[in-house]
């Protein structure tokens, strides 16, 4: 039984019946009782309350059933929308979705430069597009959520970009001062982690999610919240040394994980050995599918090192599910069995080992359920998965 004032106890049985019409889909108001523990009068006194806010709508089932049709409740996806901003060194991915998480409108453009002023105009320009274009909605759009490839500090401000070379940048506050919107910053790998969470591994309430690509990044859910640390730099698992005295790294340090195991270390291989500027997803397939034995050892050594850096994360913090996003690893045949056998510990333990079918989409569609989470204040959102983006 929930104990408190009046307006925290309705506040969360608001976000208790609108977690069940999220999870359900459609929903009567007798099932809504029974699956929120709630009295028939309580709910019908909160549906009454989002019905005349635009956030539920009303469907009358039919059936062949005799007797009277039930009247289902929905949430109301078109109330207002959310914009999610993959802000990466090489490009600006915008996603627009409806309020159950449904691409509605995207962009992506290559960025432009590093310089910070000339990024946040950019940004303003997109924001104020998206605004004009939706303003028809009840709340237009609800929430604006950012995702930075880098360090963000608890109070949201960008410690370190090492790719834009930004060093203590606050993007929410410029932002705010001339859009009228919430803006959110977030760490990519945490939005990936949540994307994880809220569209595929409903189950869980500890998850861990690690990024290969251009470094090598953490996002950790435990007991249903982000797992941050002391100032918020949680989860820079790309800087563990995996090889002691190994290859030197940006960070200072030599031998670091993502110098051995990320999709760039691949990358940055093959193009050396093979002089080629540009070595593509695609023509790594095409070795592979030809049967070409040098890439097939460097990826067989890329998924050792992983290995290791993954026996290590499960030892430190025994997930529920470990969710790996990599191109690599979907395109090489029987990647995941391959890493199961390097994992021999008998010490660490973990239920479920997958790799993303999300993809690299996975950041932008956490940021759009981040920003529906913050409007509609549920925890433990849970929404279907939408895989074919616009």
């Amino acid at each position: 039984m929930i104990i408190g004032d009046a307006a925290y106890i309705k506040k969360m049985n608001r976000a208790s019946i609108l977690k069940g019409i999220l999870k359900e889909g459609m929903i009567s108001r007798a099932e809504l009782s029974k699956v929120t523990a709630l009295t028939r009068a309580t709910i019908s006194s909160q549906v009454a309350d989002l019905l005349e806010e635009d956030l539920v709508v009303e469907t009358q089932l039919e059936h062949n059933v005799v007797g009277r049709k039930p009247i289902m409740l929905s949430l109301n996806a078109e109330a207002g929308y959310a914009l999610g901003i993959d802000l990466a060194y090489d490009e600006i991915k915008f996603i627009l979705s409806d309020l159950l998480g449904r691409p509605i409108a995207s962009a992506s453009i290559k960025t432009p430069s590093t310089d910070y002023k000339e990024i946040l105009s950019l940004l303003i320009n997109y924001i104020a597009m998206y605004n004009e274009q939706f303003q028809g909605s009840r709340y237009g759009i609800v929430g604006i959520v950012i995702a930075v490839h880098g360090l963000v500090a608890s109070d949201e401000v960008i410690h370190y970009a090492p790719r834009f070379h930004w060093n203590h940048i606050d993007l929410k506050s410029d932002l705010e001062k001339t859009v009228s919107n919430k803006i959110f910053i977030e760490n990519n790998a945490n939005l990936s982690a949540l994307a994880e969470r809220v569209f595929i591994h409903h189950e869980t309430d500890n998850l861990l999610c690690a990024t290969f690509y251009k470094g090598i990044g953490l996002g950790m859910i435990m007991n249903d919240k982000f797992f941050r640390g002391h100032d918020g730099f949680a989860g820079e698992i790309g800087h563990m040394i995996v090889v002691p005295e190994g290859h030197p790294c940006n960070c200072g340090n030599k031998g670091c994980f993502e110098k051995y195991a990320s999709e760039s270390s691949v990358f940055e291989y093959l193009s050396q050995k093979r002089g080629m500027k540009d070595v593509s997803y695609q023509q790594i397939e095409q070795w592979l599918a030809e049967g070409d034995s040098e890439v097939e050892e460097l990826l067989q050594k890329t998924i050792y090192y992983l290995s290791i850096g993954l026996n290590n994360m499960i030892n430190m913090y025994n997930p529920d599910v470990v969710v790996l996003d990599s191109e690599l690893l979907r395109m090489y045949p029987d990647a995941l069995n391959k890493i199961k056998q390097n994992l021999n510990s008998k010490i660490s333990h973990y239920r479920k080992l997958a790799i993303s079918s999300l993809g690299r989409n996975s950041c932008v569609m956490g940021a759009c359920a981040l920003a529906i989470t913050y409007f509609l204040d549920v925890k433990s959102l849970i929404l279907p998965n939408h895989r074919t983006l616009v």
